[in-house]
C-alpha cells in the first residue's frame, strides 16, 4: 500500500500530480470480504514500512519511487552534447573501477564477518566443552546461555537504537530498491555498520539464523556508499563521481553489490550473478551482466587470498567456517528408478514444508508486531526471550540423545574430540562415546551443515536425532526470523532441509544406491526451492558449495518439483515479506482483472499542473501543500496557439530552480539565461543527505510575484499513453521501462492535454480493487 494519499500531505510522500480518494479505496477493500488480497502488515496505520523490523510493527516511514528513466530536459541535453571523449572514457573507467571496489570491499567484509563469528563462537564453545569435561553441567549451561544472551542483546540494541532497517535479511529491501522503491535508511551508512556487527553478534549468539541474507544487504549498502560521490555536507565531494548522481547508475552498482554479497557469503561467484538476475534485479542487460560477473570474480579472488593467509593459523580460532566448500561424496553418482522416486518424494515434501514455513513466518511476524510496536525496549526483551529459548533447546535437547560408541577404526583423539567443532562431541558421554545431537546443536550453523553433509558413515546420526534436530531447527527458525537482529533465512532452511533429507536417506538406505550425504544435500535443495522459489541460482550456488557437478541433474529435478508444489499454496518468502511491508512492488506480469480496465479508470482527483512560465508563488504553494514529485508542464497561449503538454518537471528540480532565484518580473520565456547560469550537476540526485526541502527556501513577497521559466528543467519527452490503453498493457510498460511517472493523454482533441499521471501506486491491487470492489481479482 502506498501511503502517499494520506490526509496530512506534509508527512507522507505523493508520487504523481493527482490527488485520489485514498480512504475510499481502502474502505472498499475492507468492506468487501470477497477480495482475496491480504492487507500489508501495518495497513491499520496507513503507513508503508521499510525495514525488516517494521514488518513486525515498528518504524513506519514514507516511501518514494526512484527515477530510473533518463530525464531528458535541456540541462541533460546540454551536458550530453558538451561531454568530451575523455569524459566518456572516464565514465566508463569509473564504472569498472567501482565494480572492482565493491567486490574488494564486500569480500573483505565477508571474510571479517566469518572471522568474527568463528572466533567468538569458537571461544564460547571451547569454554562450554571444558566445563562439560569437568562435569560442571550447570556452570556450562549458564555460561552458554549467558554468552548467547550478551551477544543477542548487543545485536538487538544496535538494531533497535541505531538502525532499525538493518534487522532481518535485507534481501526484500534490496529487491524493492532494484524494483524502483526507495525508503529512508535502507542503504544508509548506519545500516551498513549495524548490518555487519549485528550479524556477527547474532550468528555467534547461537540463533538459528544465517549471515548470507545480511551479506546481500551489506553488499548493496557498500555499493550505495561508494556510488554517492561523497558528501556536500562535509565537503567530501568527489568530482569524478558527478556522473553517478542519478538513480539509474546507482541501481546498476547496487545490483553488483547484491551479487557480490551472495558471492562473499557462499564463495559462489556464478551463483551470485544468477541470484541478482533471478531474484534481486527487475531490469537487466548484457553490459550489467559483465560488470556483475567481474565484481563477483573479484570477491572470489579476495576470499581465496585471505583463506590462504589464514591457513598458517594467524587468524585465531578461524576454522573452515562458511568460506570452505562443504564436503559431499565426490564419487560417481549412480541412481536407479527407486532413487528417482525417492528424489521426487523429497521434492514434494520440500514444497509442502516450504510453503508451510512461509505461512508460519507470516503469522509469527504479524504476532511479533504487537510486541515490537511498543518501542525499542520491547524489541530487545523479545530478542532476549528468544535467545534464552534457543539456548535451552541447544543445551537441553542433547540430553534426550543416547551416547553412541565411537566408530571402529577412527583415529585416537578424534572421537570424542575436544576441539571447538567436531562431528564427535562427548557432551555428557563416557570415554569412547559421543553425543550425536550435541554435534549438531552445540556447533556453529556452518559446522552443523558440514556434519549433515558428510558421507563418512551412514550411522553417525540416529534417526531419532535427525527427527529431533529437524523439528527444533524448523520451529526455532520460524520464531527467530522477525526479531530485531540481522538474520538470514538461507542457513536455517538449509539446516532443516539437510536434516530431513538425511533422515529420508537413512530410512531408504536398504533400497537406495544414493549416499546419505547426497540425500542431505537434496533435502536442503528441496526446502530452499519450497521457501524461496528460486531454481537456477540455487542450483548453481549448491553446486559451487559442494564442488560436485555430478549432482546437477538431481539438484535440478528436486528444485523444480519443490518449487512447483509450493507455488500451489503461496508465494515465496521474500515476496510475502515485500507485501507485508506494504512496498508497492511492480510484478513482471499484469493481474488478470487489469484486462477489464483502461488507464483512465484508475486516474482520479484534481490534477496539479504548471504553465511553462509560471508565477513563483503558485509553484511554492503547490510544493508546500502537496508532496507530489512530478508535475505536468503545459504550454499555453501566448507561447503556443493551443494548450499542449510540454512534459514533466520533478519536485527536486523545482526546488533547486527556486533556490537559485532565476526569476523575471515579466511573463516571458528566458530559458536560455537559466541554461547559462546553471549546470546539469546542480540538479543531480542528492547523495547521503536528504536534498532540498521546501522549508529551506527563503523567498520574499516580491519574489513570490515574479515568474520562472520551467522549460529548461522539464522532461520534454515523457512516456505517454492514451486514456483507452488497457491497464494491463500500461502496467507492463511501466514496469519494463522502469518509470516513475506515466502520463495519460486524451484520445479526442479539444480537451485538456493531459488526463492524469499514473504512478506505481495506481497499479497496486489495494488501489484498483478499492476503486472497483465488485471486480473478481482472479478474472
Amino acid at each position: 500500500m502506498d501511503d502517499r494519499h494520506e490526509g496530512d500531505h506534509h508527512d507522507i510522500e505523493v508520487e504523481g500530480g493527482a490527488l485520489h480518494g485514498f480512504e475510499r479505496k481502502i474502505s472498499g477493500i475492507l468492506d468487501d470480504g470477497s477480495v482475496g488480497f491480504r492487507q500489508p502488515l501495518l495497513a491499520r496505520n496507513r503507513k508503508n514500512t521499510t525495514s525488516q523490523i517494521a514488518i513486525v510493527g515498528a518504524n513506519t516511514c514514507p516511501i518514494e519511487s526512484l527515477d530510473y528513466e533518463i530525464f531528458e530536459n535541456d540541462f541533460f541535453k546540454q551536458d550530453w552534447r558538451s561531454r568530451k571523449k575523455i569524459e566518456i572514457l572516464q565514465y566508463t573507467f569509473l564504472k569498472w573501477a567501482l565494480a572492482f571496489l565493491i567486490g574488494l570491499a564486500t569480500g573483505l567484509v565477508g571474510f571479517l564477518n566469518n572471522l568474527g563469528v568463528e572466533n567468538i563462537a569458537g571461544f564460547k564453545l571451547l569454554l562450554i566443552g571444558n566445563l562439560m569435561l569437568k562435569e560442571k553441567y550447570f556452570q556450562a549451561f549458564f555460561a552458554f546461555a549467558g554468552c548467547n544472551l550478551i551477544l543477542a542483546t548487543a545485536a538487538a540494541s544496535l538494531c533497535a537504537f541505531i538502525a532499525p532497517a538493518a534487522a532481518g535479511s535485507g534481501i526484500p529491501e534490496v529487491k524493492a530498491y532494484l524494483n524502483g522503491i526507495d525508503a529512508y535508511s535502507i542503504l544508509a551508512p548506519s545500516t551498513l555498520f549495524v548490518k555487519i556487527f549485528g550479524s556477527i553478534f547474532g550468528v555467534a549468539a547461537g540463533f538459528v539464523v544465517g549471515k548470507e541474507g545480511p551479506m546481500v544487504h551489506t553488499g548493496a549498502c557498500i555499493a550505495n556508499l561508494l556510488g554517492q560521490g561523497g558528501s556536500k555536507k562535509y565537503r567530501l565531494t568527489w568530482k569524478w563521481l558527478r556522473f553517478f548522481k542519478n538513480d539509474r547508475d546507482r541501481r546498476d552498482l547496487i545490483t553488483c553489490g547484491a551479487a557480490a554479497g551472495v558471492a562473499a557469503a557462499f564463495r559462489a561467484p556464478v551463483g551470485g550473478v544468477l541470484f541478482a538476475l533471478e531474484e534481486a534485479a527487475s531490469w537487466w542487460r548484457n553490459a550489467l551482466l559483465w560488470r556483475t560477473f567481474f565484481t563477483t570474480a573479484v570477491v572470489a579472488v579476495v576470499l581465496r587470498s585471505l583463506i590462504e593467509f589464514c591457513r598458517s593459523g594467524r587468524c585465531g580460532l578461524f576454522g573452515k567456517g562458511g568460506l570452505i566448500m562443504f564436503d559431499v561424496n565426490s564419487g560417481p553418482v549412480l541412481y536407479s528408478t527407486p532413487d528417482l522416486l525417492a528424489i521426487v518424494f523429497l521434492g514434494v515434501i520440500g514444497g509442502v514444508l516450504g510453503s508451510l514455513y512461509n505461512y508460519l513466518v507470516d503469522k509469527v511476524l504479524r504476532t511479533y508486531s504487537i510486541i515490537n510496536e511498543k518501542g525499542p525496549r520491547f524489541k530487545i526483551m523479545l530478542v532476549m526471550a528468544v535467545s534464552i529459548l534457543s539456548s535451552c533447546c541447544a543445551f537441553g535437547l542433547p540430553w534426550l540423545s543416547q551416547c553412541t560408541p565411537c566408530p571402529i577404526g577412527i583415529e585416537e583423539g578424534k572421537c570424542p574430540s575436544v576441539g571447538r567443532s567436531s562431528i564427535y562431541k562427548s557432551f555428557q558421554c563416557p570415554p569412547n562415546h559421543y553425543n550425536d545431537l550435541s554435534s549438531l546443536l552445540l556447533n556453529t550453523n556452518d559446522d552443523a551443515i558440514r556434519n549433515l553433509f558428510t558421507s563418512r558413515s551412514e550411522n553417525e546420526f540416529h534417526i531419532s536425532t535427525l527427527a529431533i534436530f529437524f523439528v527444533a531447527v524448523y520451529c526455532l527458525g520460524i520464531i527467530t526470523y522477525g526479531i530485531a537482529i540481522p538474520s538470514g533465512l538461507f542457513i536455517p532452511v538449509i539446516l532443516a532441509g539437510a536434516s530431513y533429507g538425511r533422515l529420508v536417506g537413512r530410512l531408504l538406505g536398504p533400497v537406495s544406491q544414493l549416499d546419505v550425504g547426497l540425500f542431505s544435500l537434496l533435502g536442503a535443495a528441496s526446502f530452499l526451492g519450497g521457501t524461496m522459489r528460486m531454481t537456477v541460482s540455487l542450483c548453481v550456488i549448491l553446486l559451487e558449495l559442494t564442488n560436485n557437478l555430478l549432482m546437477l541433474p538431481l539438484v535440478m529435478l528436486v528444485l523444480l518439483i519443490s518449487k512447483t508444489v509450493a507455488d500451489c499454496f503461496n508465494r515465496g518468502v521474500y515476496d510475502q515479506i515485500v507485501t507485508m511491508k506494504g512496498l508497492p512492488y511492480m510484478e513482471d506480469h499484469a493481474e488478470p482483472y487489469m484486462r477489464n480496465l483502461v488507464a483512465k479508470d484508475v486516474v482520479s482527483g484534481a490534477l496539479i499542473s504548471f504553465s511553462r512560465v509560471e508565477k513563483v508563488g503558485v509553484i511554492w504553494q503547490a510544493l508546500k501543500m502537496t508532496r507530489h514529485n512530478g508535475f505536468p508542464v503545459i504550454d499555453e497561449p501566448p507561447f503556443t496557439e493551443a494548450s499542449e503538454l510540454c512534459g514533466i518537471a520533478l519536485r527536486s528540480h523545482l526546488l533547486v530552480l527556486l533556490q537559485g532565484k532565476r526569476f523575471s518580473k515579466q511573463r516571458t520565456t528566458f530559458g536560455s539565461q537559466i541554461l547559462r547560469s546553471c549546470k546539469a550537476r546542480d540538479f543531480g540526485k542528492a547523495g547521503l543527505g536528504k536534498g532540498l526541502k521546501i522549508e529551506d527556501l527563503d523567498l520574499s513577497e516580491e519574489e513570490m510575484e515574479m515568474y520562472v521559466d520551467l522549460h529548461p528543467i522539464t522532461n520534454t519527452s515523457p512516456y505517454t499513453v492514451l486514456e483507452t490503453l488497457s491497464l494491463a498493457k500500461a502496467a507492463i510498460l511501466f514496469r519494463q521501462l522502469g518509470l516513475r511517472h506515466l502520463c495519460v493523454v486524451p484520445k479526442t482533441p479539444g480537451r485538456p492535454p493531459i488526463v492524469g499521471i499514473l504512478t506505481r501506486h495506481d497499479f497496486m491491487p489495494e488501489h484498483v480493487l478499492g476503486l472497483y470492489p465488485h471486480i473478481d481479482p482472479l478474472k
